[in-house]
């Protein structure tokens, strides 16, 4: 997609038309108040150089279609390490100021023809998925859109030292970007606007007699100009992990269930249901269904750590629809009650109690069916045996009885 954006528009729901967003981040400035020998875009950020953040963001969004960076001259060989595994259009290299860089950026861009151009300063890496969005979706409306913050302090107007004026600043907005544009639109402002070193794109629009539309923008998209910033922008990310790591809450989920051993009639083919395996028997297990205790035991794991009941309560032995059902439509359907509610399945943990039959043989071949019921990895799932030692109703051989745990992370 990156290297084909010119193609017919994409497809959305009901055969809508999805436009074509490209993205240029402005990376060519000299940043000399970092005071730092490696160029502020390549300067990290947490893990991450500051650049790549701010790209990974527009690359993550799935209204972006493609992202180029216009970057300084002589900045390639850092370029290359901050990019290393990321895939997007190649850079483009910027000129003697910001809007001669974005021209040139624009320039790069025509032969492919997007439907919109987001102009992004690099230096914004903190900027969210729900703000791109924002722009992106009010461009359907307006041909130019830039978020902005309300001015909550009092602006004077000061010339030589003294103030002038004071502005009202209910009628002020500091400015961000992600700056959105029609690529027609802006690109035919940029051309006519040669030389005029305007401070940003939207007063390049302006100065063409473009509407521009101000949406809500975030106090965390602040620009990185200093070594503060970055401290204050490493705590806002820690902050934020913290807080996700706390959103997703883990739950456990216990189940316990019983089969009696039954009477052998005709229709015996001498196999036992566990855990979704067949295993040969002398013995068949009573039940409504097919008498899967082990499965049993892991719907109602399930469902608890859900908190949304019971196996009976979903799948009652009194309708007739699941008699000799296999088992496994009853994990489907815990498995539904669970991902409904924000979980998704981390591990389970299974018992079989018995004498007999033996169940190491069929160990493996349980854990990959349970695996594949649950969708998870193999290494999630652990299915082991034990007996009572020919103590209670299991040692008598008078039936199975299984355990089961599942652990689940919401959000």
């Amino acid at each position: 997609m990156q290297g084909d954006i010119a193609k017919s528009k994409r497809k959305g729901k009901a055969g809508a038309q999805v436009p074509v967003v490209a993205v240029l981040i402005a990376a060519a400035g000299d940043s000399t108040r970092m005071g730092r020998n490696v160029p502020k875009p390549y300067q990290k950020l947490g893990d991450q150089a500051i650049l790549r953040r701010s790209v990974k963001a527009f690359l993550d969004h799935p209204q972006v279609t493609a992202v180029r960076v216009i970057q300084r001259k002589g900045d390639d060989r850092y370029y290359r390490e901050a990019m290393q595994g990321v895939h997007l259009l190649p850079p483009v290299t910027g000129g003697a100021t910001r809007q001669e860089s974005v021209y040139l950026g624009l320039k790069s861009l025509e032969h492919l023809a997007p439907d919109y151009v987001l102009i992004h300063d690099a230096a914004r890496p903190l900027v969210s998925a729900a703000l791109i969005r924002r722009v992106i979706e009010a461009l359907a409306e307006y041909p130019a859109v830039i978020p902005g913050i309300p001015e909550v302090d009092t602006v004077k107007e000061v010339i030589d030292g003294q103030v002038t004026q004071t502005l009202r600043r209910e009628t002020l907005v500091r400015a961000q970007t992600p700056q959105g544009f029609h690529f027609a639109t802006i690109w035919d402002a940029h051309q006519r606007a040669q030389g005029q070193n305007l401070t940003d794109d939207a007063a390049i629009a302006e100065a063409a007699g473009i509407n521009v539309q101000v949406v809500q923008g975030e106090v965390s998209n602040f620009k990185l100009t200093g070594p503060e910033d970055i401290k204050e922008a490493e705590r806002m990310i820690q902050a934020s992990k913290a807080a996700a790591a706390m959103a997703q809450e883990t739950r456990m989920g216990m189940g316990v269930d019983v089969h009696a051993y039954a009477e052998i009639n005709e229709d015996w083919d001498g196999m036992l249901k566990l855990c979704g395996v067949e295993v040969p028997y002398e013995r068949a297990l009573r039940g409504h269904s097919d008498a899967d205790v082990g499965l049993h035991a892991l719907v109602d794991a399930l469902l608890g750590a859900v908190a949304a009941g019971d196996i009976g309560q979903h799948f009652p032995p009194s309708d007739p629809q699941w008699e000799g059902a296999d088992s496994a439509v009853f994990v489907a359907g815990a498995l539904e009650q669970v991902k409904a509610k924000g979980g998704r399945v981390q591990q389970v943990d299974i018992t079989l109690i018995c004498e007999a039959p033996k169940i190491s043989p069929y160990r493996e071949a349980m854990q990959q069916r349970v695996a594949a019921l649950l969708g998870v990895a193999p290494e999630r799932v652990n299915i082991k045996a034990t007996t009572t030692e020919g103590l209670g109703f299991t040692g008598r051989r008078e039936g199975i009885a299984a355990q089961a745990i599942a652990t689940v992370v919401m959000g």
